[in-house]
């Protein structure tokens, strides 16, 4: 198999617009999530989310052109803008690719629900004005693909333009598939964007509805609190991350900057239940990811820390932090274990994303971000989930986990560059 490493890297979310602002507020253990604004939510049962602030497309994006795309989309291109620039293949006066790289250049982009405001928008003027007036940029504003298609566009990117619609786990699909699609000769390439704006009403009142949600809305700081006895549903985030992948021999002709090397992952369906996880799922993910990696680096692999998907909703933490002690043989022999929902809460298809770029700068800095609101441990969460406080580690081999709705499971493994 083809060695694919990661070259560029962006973000824009709750606690910061870019890469190295986003990576030290979570350090830090600042929290982005606050009362609500991008919509009155005062009679909703919840009324607090991770939101980005201060965001203008129009930073991005012509002004003509933002009321085309969906806010999914706009932040899509803000994370994917700052990757390209980061992987050294575009400038702030070059948005294209070179001619010479443009077919082999690839897109595969992440929603998990995709213009989910932009839906609910145009199915009330449905409603009450009728058919006719519709936006004619509704469909092309609200389609998943079209994060893949405005990007390419962009970027002049004219490889395999794909996208993934798998839930909680979309990102980490797409940053799978980038690899499969580099390793089997499909590209040399790709961009991968997952992108997700849901805190609209139609959002935060269908995940309430479910009882999903955590209703702490006194204390939006302290709602989203992984492996927490206390906990009591996630809280909703939105943004993007944008990561560039490549062969290695594409990375060292140019001379790239080298993040890390993706040299396993994973993915499982748990064939049991639409929302509710089992453990045989994200174990055979991890396990899968695992197996590949000790194949491609052919000895055992050491996994020095998990950034987990730690939603903190009542079940999935602790299912998945079993999965985690059964994989590695008891609680006793795991690695540290964090979720950084935390800070940005959940970005739903844009977590997987998110959060390997998280996993990927702890990689490279050497610093794991903790898991802030961790008060009272669960009795039943009883791996170490480096509480409050970041610690400082040095670290060869992170794995990044996702699982979503519909039991899909993503599992990737990052390792530090070794020629």
């Amino acid at each position: 198999m083809k060695r694919v490493v990661v070259t560029g890297l962006g973000t824009i979310n709750s606690i910061g617009h870019n890469v190295e602002e986003s990576f030290n507020a979570a350090v830090d253990g600042v929290c982005g999530i606050d009362t609500i604004t991008l919509f009155d939510a005062s009679e909703f049962p919840v009324k607090i989310a991770g939101e980005v602030k201060d965001f203008d497309p129009t930073t991005v994006m012509d002004k003509k052109e933002v009321k085309k795309a969906d806010r999914f989309i706009q932040l899509g291109i803000k994370a994917a803008k700052e990757a390209m620039i980061d992987s050294g293949f575009v400038t702030d006066e070059n948005k294209k690719v070179s001619d010479a790289d443009s077919s082999r250049f690839g897109i595969i982009s992440a929603s998990g629900i995709g213009g989910l405001g932009t839906i609910q928008k145009n199915s009330v003027v449905c409603e009450n004005r009728g058919p006719k007036r519709i936006s004619p940029f509704f469909i092309p504003s609200s389609l998943v693909n079209m994060l893949s298609g405005f990007i390419s566009i962009e970027h002049g990117l004219k490889g395999p333009s794909l996208s993934h619609v798998t839930a909680c786990a979309a990102s980490t699909h797409a940053l799978n598939d980038a690899v499969k699609t580099i390793a089997t000769n499909g590209a040399d390439r790709i961009l991968v964007v997952g992108a997700e704006s849901a805190i609209c009403e139609a959002g935060m009142g269908g995940f309430a509805s479910m009882k999903a949600l955590s209703s702490r809305n006194d204390e939006p700081k302290r709602a989203s609190r992984p492996f927490d006895k206390d906990r009591n549903g996630f809280v909703m985030g939105e943004g993007s991350g944008a990561i560039v992948v490549e062969t290695l021999e594409s990375a060292q002709a140019r001379g790239a900057k080298i993040y890390c090397e993706i040299i396993g992952f994973g993915e499982s369906g748990d064939a049991n239940h639409i929302t509710a996880p089992v453990m045989d799922g994200p174990l055979r993910s991890m396990k899968a990811a695992l197996e590949m990696a000790k194949a491609n680096i052919g000895e055992e692999i050491k996994i020095d820390y998990i950034n987990s998907h730690g939603t903190s909703t009542p079940v999935g933490d602790v299912n998945e932090s079993k999965a985690i002690a059964e994989l590695f043989g008891g609680e006793e022999n795991c690695p540290p274990v964090t979720s950084t929902k935390g800070q940005v809460g959940h970005c739903l298809g844009a977590a997987g994303a998110i959060e390997a770029i998280f996993a990927i700068k702890s990689l490279n800095e050497g610093v794991i971000p903790p898991t802030i609101n961790l008060d009272n441990q669960d009795e039943e969460c009883k791996l170490d989930y480096v509480p409050n406080i970041a610690r400082k580690v040095e670290l060869t081999t992170v794995m990044s986990n996702n699982f979503g709705f519909g039991g899909t499971n993503g599992t990737v493994i990052f390792k530090k560059f070794e020629a």
